[in-house]
């Protein structure tokens, strides 16, 4: 049996795959399985020695080594609702991570029949046995609850510390994505301990929730920081049609579900109409969907071609999408691993320059993504 134990462990957190090469604008590309044997993992985040903090969306989290090895669950996980499209979502490091060791993670939380967006902060003690501590959730999304569906569940912390986090509108709830007494449909801005920075644009408002930094989302799964602006860039799943990507800016409302570009999933009118007056226009759309997930810029040497391109995992697209940007404007689109059949739940620029890709599946995978030599 403790064979066997060996065996099955070391097909888990390894994997010797050749590297698929695909073409692109760049010339081919090599994707290299770097580990597999992963529950729909998620989110993805490097350490500063190279190694990846990756969460599984049934609750749990590991370290992955360069060489795919993967650590056992890390404790003091809270727990969550993994049902539906909940689970555990996104992590990401505090920009202090060197000397605070702080990260952040977001979760389905169960409540009461349902479950919630929550965003909670932890210390990782990475020693023989990786854990969470000092583990405090500092945001818990109110309103009404999910019953598996659109949780949304981005983290990206801004210059100036704070942390925006995107939510869904629990799918059967859509019109609260325009209610601002709730966190439905809504992203938003809080300090790394909880607390409603003063320059929200509702702070001191009675009828709306303090922490709303943007409204009228349907489910994003997608934000990044623009490395140059320091902006906040998100997307987000339209129905059938729809995707968008947005800049969302203060106290601004992105439109859904009163305009769109989509349909409901039926074939009937899913809006008013594509445009109003007071309500924001996407940069960029698709039609039909691709189901987007996952969202970064590129900033490094490896694909100088590529530098300053804005890359989308897509889930029902089952490929890569690389938007080239001229400034705040999508002037083109290019879409990479067509052929490769896996749904990108996420993609980030690792240290070394490559793309780094995680598959959404039951023996799910991360990618490094190079120029095939």
């Amino acid at each position: 049996m403790r064979r066997a134990f060996i065996v099955c462990f070391s097909a888990l957190c390894t994997t010797h795959a050749f590297a698929q090469t695909f073409p692109s604008s760049a010339g081919n590309l090599s994707v290299e399985t770097i580990a597999r044997g992963l529950d729909h993992p998620w989110g993805l985040a490097f350490l500063p020695d190279g190694r990846m903090l990756v969460t599984e969306r049934p609750g749990r989290l590991r370290i992955v080594t360069r060489e795919g090895k993967l650590s056992p669950a890390i404790a003091n996980v809270p727990q969550v609702r993994a049902s539906g499209q909940g689970g555990l979502h996104d992590v990401v490091l505090d920009r202090d991570f060197a000397s605070n060791r702080t990260i952040y993670f977001c979760f389905a939380e169960p409540a009461s029949g349902g479950g919630r967006t929550a965003m909670a902060r932890a210390r990782l003690s990475d020693g023989e046995t990786p854990q969470l501590d000092d583990v405090k959730v500092i945001f818990r999304q109110e309103g009404p609850l999910s019953s598996g569906g659109h949780y949304g569940c981005r983290i990206v912390q801004g210059r100036d510390g704070h942390l925006w986090l995107t939510m869904g509108e629990h799918f059967t709830h859509r019109n609260e994505a325009q209610n601002l007494a709730n966190h439905l449909g809504k992203i938003v801005r809080v300090t790394p301990d909880g607390a409603v920075p003063p320059d929200n644009p509702y702070v001191g408002r009675s009828d709306a929730k303090p922490e709303i930094w943007s409204y009228g989302h349907r489910n994003s799964q997608g934000a990044a920081l623009h490395p140059q602006t320091g902006k906040l860039w998100e997307h987000e799943h339209g129905p059938r049609g729809g995707d968008e990507v947005n800049i969302p800016l203060a106290g601004k409302n992105y439109g859904w579900p009163v305009i769109g570009y989509g349909i409901n999933y039926d074939g009937t009118k899913a809006h008013e109409s594509s445009a109003k007056p007071g309500m924001e226009q996407p940069i960029k759309y698709w039609v039909p969907s691709i189901a987007p997930s996952g969202m970064a810029f590129y900033t490094a040497e490896r694909f100088p071609a590529w530098k300053g391109s804005l890359f989308v995992g897509a889930l029902a697209g089952q490929m890569l999408v690389r938007l080239e940007l001229d400034g705040e404007k999508v002037t083109k689109e290019e879409r990479l691993l067509e052929r490769f059949g896996e749904r990108i739940r996420d993609v980030r620029q690792g240290p070394d320059g490559a793309l780094w890709l995680l598959t959404d599946a039951a023996n799910g995978r991360v990618l490094r993504v190079t120029p095939a030599k």
